[in-house]
């Protein structure tokens, strides 16, 4: 895992619509720009983000950790979130390319 790897990159940032301009769009056909996850903790938290807003820092998407739901997530608090060594708890899947929410989940509402 890259120790300075960046969160979220200006092109990564751009990809990323507004937030609740995919309010339209049903939930299965939702494009998700970026993953993250937590590789410290059990059960592994992830994170699919489809929407974000650059003014306050903040994601709407999927989440799952102890239960799955759409909720809003703070790039800051990925940010400023370490743990021993400088290491941060929440790393972006780096080889995540975007795709439909229905791509990114298992029946059961998973996330692969």
């Amino acid at each position: 895992m890259a120790r300075n790897m960046l969160l979220l990159t200006k092109e990564i940032e751009k990809k990323l619509p507004a937030l609740y301009s995919t309010e339209g769009i049903p939930t299965k056909d939702k494009m998700v720009i970026v993953k993250f996850f937590n590789p410290y903790v059990s059960p592994r938290w992830r994170w699919l983000a489809v929407e974000y807003d650059p003014v306050d820092r903040v994601f709407f998407g999927y989440t799952e950790g102890y239960e799955q739901e759409w909720d809003y997530f703070s790039l800051d608090e990925f940010e400023n979130t370490m743990v021993m060594r400088g290491l941060r708890t929440v790393e972006r899947d780096m080889y995540f390319t975007p795709k439909k929410f229905s791509e990114c989940v298992d029946s059961e509402g998973h996330i692969r």
